[in-house]
């Protein structure tokens, strides 16, 4: 199956220049295009670009991902280096969510004390 530039913004929430970006910063292969010069974006398209978002979410910079891509071009024998980029990706993920867990018990810590001065008014 293949899909419009639009029809990849809006599954994956991203502008289309964000999308034509991805593609003049190596972040994605070039995309197949029509002769007219529309871009028809293949699965293989769409689960690098849903990688892409992945990186860019947990905070990866363009610089690192075009690395990562980079490796990926050369084969095999950059498993190792690969999979040590997405072990400290998750580590770095991992790192965040123990600390959103700490200000989301301040934050119901806070709330019970609310909902506790609120009580005892009533």
């Amino acid at each position: 199956m293949e899909y419009t530039i639009k029809d990849v913004s809006e599954k994956f929430n991203l502008a289309p220049h964000t999308l034509r970006y991805y593609e003049k910063e190596g972040l994605l292969p070039p995309v197949h295009r029509l002769e007219n010069g529309r871009r028809l974006y293949n699965e293989t398209d769409l689960l690098r670009i849903q990688m892409i978002c992945c990186m860019r979410a947990t905070g990866m910079s363009v610089d690192a991902i075009r690395h990562y891509n980079d490796l990926n071009l050369l084969g095999d024998e950059t498993l190792p280096e690969r999979r040590q980029i997405i072990v400290n990706q998750k580590e770095n993920v991992e790192q965040h969510i123990q600390e959103y867990n700490k200000l989301l018990e301040l934050l119901k810590q806070k709330l019970d004390y609310y909902d506790s001065l609120i009580a005892e008014k009533v």
